[in-house]
């Protein structure tokens, strides 16, 4: 028999804050935290908006001998992870640690790192590259610090999965909980990517929104004036934890993880499959996973990226699936309050899906002023909205064509 898995912390640096308090706080009232680029020049680029995050000091969570070797996504990472240990009242000392998992998410790992680094070669040549370069840099090494600053020995792994990283490492958490391979596990998902490079980059395929003069207004996702998403920053992490074990130690339990899905579109290297099929089939399988109907479904946090493709197909998937329903169900995208944190997007909409059960609220779309006749579901539109949810869907969509969906209930002892 499958364990029960349950979330019993959250912690998430974010463009609108620090901690989930503050990151609610800006989702529930729809105070964007998107402004123009101030960690580099942004003079000549087409895009000169994103979403970063700001006051984050790393030595208020870490040493500073050990934040210098780290990229800032690994900083992020061991930031929010703090965090979520410490609203989950985690007490190390009676924790097997040994049975303690990391499991994270990240789309691009240390690319600040990586150009930092390779403007160092062209200027100054190789032997001046620094000896952190490659652990700075690798992806997997967000998941290795968070574990050495815990002592954690059980599972550790980085999903690499594009903008579906987050979801498909608290998936994989799930599982590996499920089967009895751990007792809790530290997951979700991190990125730093606004740079010169990674900016240009996005720039070029012309999926970013170029709203420069109004940036608080520049992600409106399924809204029909919408012209490219907003390149975020951040670090959603949750404690997951098997029911027994939670209950043993008398945590707070905010809400159950009950399904898991993923799939690929096989289609393109950038495109959503026309239809949003695979989306589709992710959230069926979700479902089956959960073993629930779809009309079942109160509310569900879309991928919904502000771009014209994704939310189109998103919202055809959505029909697909839940038919009827889907004229019911409350929908939003939290990506127009916080842009597009790619690795780590699933992880900070699981933490908005986890909060927006445990407070009975459907966190808005902002922005939506233009409704488009190929979106036409309740997206929440600019206003929050009290309502009892049981069961809700976060799904993530990423590049390469892979999708990924998670379901949370209600918890019920």
């Amino acid at each position: 028999m499958e364990k029960r898995v349950v979330v019993t912390g959250l912690g998430a640096v974010t463009p609108v804050g620090l901690g989930k308090d503050r990151l609610w706080s800006a989702l529930a009232e729809g105070v964007s935290g998107i402004g123009t680029i101030s960690k580099f020049d942004a003079e000549g680029f087409d895009c000169t908006i994103a979403a970063e995050v700001k006051d984050f000091v790393p030595g208020d969570f870490m040493d500073k001998k050990e934040a210098r070797r780290m990229d800032t996504f690994a900083q992020y990472a061991v930031a929010a992870a703090r965090m979520a240990m410490e609203d989950g009242s985690v007490n190390l000392d009676r924790v097997d640690r040994d049975r303690l998992g990391i499991i994270l998410g990240s789309g691009i790992g240390g690319i600040e790192t990586l150009e930092n680094q390779f403007r160092v070669i062209l200027e100054k040549g190789p032997s001046r590259v620094s000896p952190f370069f490659i652990p700075m840099m690798i992806s997997n090494m967000a998941a290795g610090q968070v574990a050495i600053v815990f002592g954690a020995k059980g599972p550790n792994q980085t999903v690499v999965t594009a903008c579906a990283s987050g979801t498909n490492a608290i998936g994989d958490a799930l599982r590996i909980i499920q089967r009895g391979d751990a007792d809790m596990i530290i997951t979700g998902g991190t990125e730093a990517a606004v740079t010169p490079i990674a900016v240009a980059g996005f720039c070029s395929m012309r999926a970013l929104s170029t709203r420069n003069n109004d940036p608080r207004g520049a992600s409106r996702p399924f809204d029909k004036d919408r012209d490219g998403f907003v390149l975020g920053e951040g670090s959603g992490i949750l404690i997951l934890e098997e029911l027994g074990h939670a209950i043993k130690r008398g945590a707070r339990i905010y809400a159950e993880v009950v399904g898991y899905a993923m799939t690929a579109d096989a289609h393109h290297i950038t495109a959503p499959a026309p239809g949003g099929a695979g989306a589709a089939a992710a959230m069926e399988r979700v479902l089956a996973d959960a073993g629930i109907t779809p009309d079942e479904i109160d509310y569900i946090n879309a991928h919904g990226t502000s771009t014209e493709y994704n939310d189109r197909f998103e919202t055809e998937a959505i029909k697909q699936v839940f038919g009827k329903h889907a004229n019911k169900l409350a929908i939003s995208s939290t990506k127009s309050v916080i842009g597009h944190l790619l690795g780590a997007a699933g992880g900070v909409e699981a933490i908005a899906s986890v909060l927006a059960i445990h407070e009975g609220f459907v966190p808005p779309t902002i922005n939506y002023q233009t409704p488009d006749p190929d979106c036409d579901l309740n997206y929440t539109p600019n206003k929050g909205e009290k309502r009892s949810l049981n069961y809700v869907i976060s799904n993530s969509l990423g590049f390469g064509g892979q999708n990924a969906s998670i379901c949370l209930k209600r918890f019920e002892g």
